[in-house]
């Protein structure tokens, strides 16, 4: 893995400007890079291409079609025919196909129909349906699926990208919990140490008997192992972290070990707002794209109702030797050529069938989307209950652990005038450490819970 100073990257997101120390790697900085160069945040815009790419390729469908045909035949020394022709044909948004043709056909044996003059014969014109296809054909409705997808894309990306959000803020926030409490367990350690090497001064002296030396050991002892495993877990949340680190270029970079999070507790309070939120859930990404997938099964309904309709396709050309004379053509009067198909199946079983398939499956889909919007409301519901009580709880805990550090300090003064004993302070010790380490874990929850709140009404980095 390439590795990379990190002290670089936080200067170019200007970390001085909040007052902070340049070794400390801030949240919003850290989205900030993580949205510009994760590799899902660019999966993600890759998204808006493909869409676009789709549309593109819809659009080919009435793309001018340009054609020619040469057919010749000759045998035993005779030339039975030379037929050349050349047209172009160019489909419209509104089902009518515009069509020009030029034919120049010579042979001892040509058909008499396909006789022309010399100079070749010009003809223009248009064919439409008049039935089926009046209203929505394959062509059309294919691009309307195309322009449905394109805007799903959007959405797709945001769910994308909200994702990220997510898994990316869990991420350091963990960091920074394993982070904090390795602080505190080191702050642990060198209170032991020192108040071992108190006791053993003291036992040498005379003062304190040798089990409790003993004691003070089992206590630095214990809190070195505590500390082990804060640093592992920092350790493993640390390269959790890394796994959303990647330079402009596109290779991961690793955190470097002077770089310390933001702390746990901050001054400026998280704010929510809940009935925002709740409006905001209506455009969740996930409905969005249900949306979506109705107006493109709905294009699909239109086009099989289409299917129902018999085919009335109705053909017309001008036919002349100059282009001059184009404006000079009457209609149906002379040199034209026109043409008039009709038909239709008896039953129409598959028609029918395909249509009332079509309206089932936005029927079932109807009901996913349903569904999905109430379960989307009930976790947002839940998630906001769960930021309430988390508040709540840190409220509690904290006045719970500023009792613990009074009943600690009222421990030692009773201590220092022997009145209590060294396992006693020890115990109030380890429970003012492990309030602390609980206070830690809501705080991290709370900073996770926000986030989770956010996602679930479908917000993530905005």
């Amino acid at each position: 893995m390439k590795r990379l100073f990190f002290t670089f990257l936080l200067l170019i997101y200007g970390l001085i400007t909040y007052g902070q120390d340049t070794d400390t790697l801030r949240f919003e900085s850290y989205l900030e890079w993580v949205k510009s160069y994760h590799p899902i945040s660019a999966q993600a815009d890759i998204m808006l291409t493909m869409g676009d790419m789709e549309v593109r390729t819809a659009r080919g469908g009435f793309d001018p079609l340009l054609y020619g045909n040469l057919d010749e035949k000759s045998y035993d020394e005779k030339a039975y025919y030379d037929k050349r022709e050349a047209g172009i044909s160019i489909p419209t948004w509104a089902g009518i196909e515009l069509n020009g043709a030029f034919e120049q056909n010579t042979g001892q044996y040509l058909n008499p129909e396909n006789s022309v003059p010399t100079g070749g014969l010009l003809s223009a014109g248009a064919s439409i349906n008049l039935g089926q296809g009046l209203i929505l054909d394959d062509r059309r409705a294919g691009l309307r699926k195309a322009q449905i997808y394109q805007q799903s894309t959007q959405s797709e990306r945001q769910r994308l990208l909200n994702e990220l959000y997510l898994q990316a803020t869990g991420a350091y926030w963990n960091w920074s919990l394993a982070f904090a409490n390795r602080e505190l367990q080191a702050e642990g350690v060198e209170l032991a140490k020192v108040r071992f090497r108190g006791i053993k001064i003291s036992f040498e002296q005379g003062d304190f008997p040798a089990i409790d030396t003993v004691e003070a050991a089992t206590q630095l002892l214990n809190r070195e192992y505590n500390l082990q495993k804060a640093e592992n877990e920092l350790f493993m949340r640390t390269q959790d972290l890394n796994n959303f680190l990647w330079d402009d270029s596109g290779n991961p970079i690793a955190l470097d070990a002077q770089i310390k999070p933001e702390e746990l507790f901050s001054d400026q309070p998280l704010l929510l707002n809940e009935e925002e939120l709740r409006i905001l859930i209506a455009d969740h990404p996930e409905l969005m794209l249900a949306d979506f997938e109705l107006a493109s099964l709905d294009v699909e309904r239109r086009l099989k109702a289409q299917q129902i309709i018999p085919v009335v396709k109705l053909k017309y050309n001008f036919l002349t030797e100059n282009l001059n004379q184009f404006d000079q053509a009457g209609f149906f009067e002379n040199n034209y050529k026109w043409g008039l198909t009709v038909y239709t199946p008896l039953m129409w079983r598959k028609a029918r069938g395909g249509m009332r398939l079509a309206e089932a499956k936005i029927d079932f889909k109807q009901n996913s989307r349903d569904l999905k919007e109430l379960q989307l409301r009930t976790k947002l519901e839940n998630e906001i209950n769960s930021w309430n009580v988390v508040n709540d709880q840190i409220s509690t805990y904290t006045r719970n652990v500023a009792a613990l550090e009074m009943l600690l300090q009222g421990e030692l003064r009773r201590f220092e005038i022997g009145e209590s004993s060294l396992f006693l302070v020890n115990s109030r010790e380890v429970s003012v450490f492990s309030s602390r380490v609980t206070l830690n874990e809501l705080l991290s929850k709370r900073k996770i819970t926000y986030a989770k709140t956010r996602f679930a009404a479908g917000v993530g980095f905005e």
